[in-house]
């Protein structure tokens, strides 16, 4: 793979038991996203350049062979990357499970992964109802959004939907129509909210977010909604 002479990777957390349900893995962290969401905890991944190879990548799984379950791919937003297909296809065939992290801005790479069926999870962000998703996210990216919501609703692959909530930028109001456009979508799965960990680093400076949000607020009739903190 002629990739390795590139670094698109910023880094690898070497073992985690957090990032694939059930499974222990590795995340390899890529370098640069195309939105600038407000609450980011990532700044040197999103703004930064990357430091690894994919060969580094390799070599590194190659020493973890039945020792690690699975790869996550996160970032940054590793679809954006050239030869992320060809990637993930050599990390399947090692014989690893294959977890990615998108925001879903790239349905053409996922619906090219989900047809090779060389990704075994996804989790999908998603950051804002149509309104407020340009301010928070400083991007016009939910039409891609929405067509890679549609894509894995089409196929077999397990997924999850995740949201992290700045109180600033996110309101109860908001969650509920967030709540109702996956149900109106069919999705019928674990839709998690993330609370926002005050005093992290961040790309843009917010105020202090409130703990506002329990499952018991919402009631919602398809999905099944999960705190994760």
């Amino acid at each position: 793979m002629n990739a390795s002479v590139s670094t698109p990777l910023y880094s690898i957390t070497p073992f985690t038991l957090l990032d694939y349900p059930h499974q222990s893995a590795c995340i390899l962290w890529f370098a640069g996203c195309n939105m600038r969401c407000q609450y980011c905890y990532n700044p040197e991944i999103v703004l930064g350049k990357g430091k690894l190879t994919f060969q580094h990548a390799i070599d590194f799984l190659n020493t973890r062979k039945n020792l690690l379950d699975a790869v996550v791919f996160s970032g940054g937003e590793c679809l954006l990357h050239k030869n992320c297909i060809e990637f993930i296809a050599t990390v399947k065939k090692m014989g690893f499970l294959v977890k990615i992290d998108t925001n879903g801005s790239n349905p053409k790479v996922l619906q090219t992964l989900l047809e090779q069926q060389t990704i075994d999870y996804v989790a999908l962000d998603f950051k804002a109802m149509p309104h407020t998703f340009e301010t928070i996210t400083q991007s016009d990216l939910f039409a891609p959004f929405e067509q890679s919501l549609e894509l894995l609703l089409k196929h077999s692959v397990p997924f999850e939907v995740r949201t992290t909530i700045h109180t600033d930028l996110i309101s109860t109001s908001d969650l509920q129509k967030m709540i109702h456009y996956l149900e109106r979508k069919g999705y019928h799965g674990q839709y998690y909210i993330q609370h926002f960990v005050n005093e992290a680093p961040t790309i843009k400076k917010l105020g202090h977010s409130q703990r506002q949000f329990n499952a018991q607020t919402f009631a919602p009739e398809k999905l099944q909604l999960v705190i994760r903190n």
